[in-house]
């Protein structure tokens, strides 16, 4: 029997670590505009470390440690939101999922930097700091605020990416860009914004905001409106119902 209580508490537990100067300022590359600091490692081995006390029976997968996915697996991204923590831009987040065989269960994601703890549970809602959050506003196009994810590291892809941005743009009320895909997932969640697409994005950025997406009455998908897999990066996107079918059908006519 898993006790969540506990499991979020090691989430806010391994958030503090962003405040450690002597973590933060050792900062490497993984690639070419993609960082790495011990903050991410930090978090990642300590939280493997005691999830393992907690759910010996359990799995993981992290952004920052190959494996082989097992069907009952918690996934973990340490820090999503790297380059924000290394430029102190405080919009960073820890997340955390319990996928289960086909679907995510449970999955939390913490702000450390203003406390924001989003939390949710399969069938039983979506939490923020504590509070139910009710269904998304489905509002029209017009009023939508869009997030969009471009990615550092997928420059590739920008001409495509900035393209759909402009089309949603001149169609929706505004877009954002706070370079926190799970952060950004779940503020779709709480109806702070009402869709969100990214052209490539892996499992450990999204997979604890999709619960919450469903939990809140909004729809994600890949960008052919197939499900996720969980396993592997993908095009994302999401949104409340409205939103996402524009989102979509605009990323289609620009995808064939």
């Amino acid at each position: 029997m898993i006790n969540y209580s506990e499991i979020i508490e090691l989430v806010k537990k391994a958030g503090q670590f962003v405040f450690d100067p002597d973590l933060k300022n050792r900062v490497d590359m993984k690639g070419e505009s993609d960082f790495v600091t011990a903050v991410d490692l930090k978090i990642s081995g300590f939280v493997k470390d005691e999830l393992a006390r907690l759910t010996p029976d359990i799995g993981f997968m992290s952004e920052e440690e190959e494996c082989v996915p097992a069907p009952r697996r918690w996934i973990l991204d340490p820090i999503d939101g790297t380059t924000n923590l290394v430029y102190d831009y405080n919009m960073s987040s820890v997340s955390l999922a319990l996928y289960d065989l086909d679907r995510v269960t449970f999955g939390v994601i913490y702000n450390p930097f203003n406390g924001d703890l989003f939390t949710a549970w399969e069938g039983k809602g979506a939490f923020l700091n504590g509070i139910r959050l009710p269904t998304a506003p489905d509002r029209e196009l017009k009023d939508c605020l869009i997030e969009f994810g471009a990615g550092s590291t997928n420059k590739p892809f920008a001409e495509q990416s900035f393209a759909i941005a402009k089309e949603v743009f001149k169609n929706c009320l505004d877009i954002r860009r706070i370079c926190s895909s799970a952060l950004a997932v779940a503020y779709v969640a709480a109806g702070k914004l009402n869709g969100y697409f990214e052209r490539r994005i892996k499992p450990w950025d999204y997979a604890a905001a999709t619960l919450m997406l469903k939990e809140c009455g909004c729809i994600c998908s890949n960008w052919q409106g197939e499900p996720l897999d969980y396993r592997d990066p993908t095009a994302f996107v999401c949104g409340t119902p409205k939103a996402y079918e524009f989102l979509l059908n605009t990323i289609k006519a620009y995808n064939e």
